[in-house]
């Protein structure tokens, strides 16, 4: 599953977009220095996300949108299309 493919599960999942999983998360008073476990279970007890998926949201949050080019068109499954993952929802590409 590529890294893109983990946030649009989270957004069907959830009805909301990363981009606003992560306004809520920095609401909440999570910043990039939190436990990934704590962000972990507040999306598990909010959201039923499960914890490989809300790692990747995690990443996102503490590391930005630019990913790693080792997987960008390298045609395996963890392939994403671009090192910019997008956070404004499906429907919006």
């Amino acid at each position: 599953m590529s890294y893109q493919a983990y946030l649009d599960a989270i957004e069907k999942k959830t009805g909301k977009t990363p981009e606003e999983l992560l306004s809520e998360a920095a609401a909440r008073g999570f910043t990039p220095q939190s436990k990934a476990g704590d962000f972990a279970t507040w999306l598990k007890d909010d959201y039923d996300v499960g914890r490989g998926h809300a790692m990747a949201l995690f990443g996102v949050f503490k590391n930005g949108a630019t990913i790693s080019d080792k997987h960008v068109d390298s045609g395996g499954t963890h392939s994403d299309p671009s090192a910019e993952l997008r956070l404004d929802g499906i429907d919006r590409r």
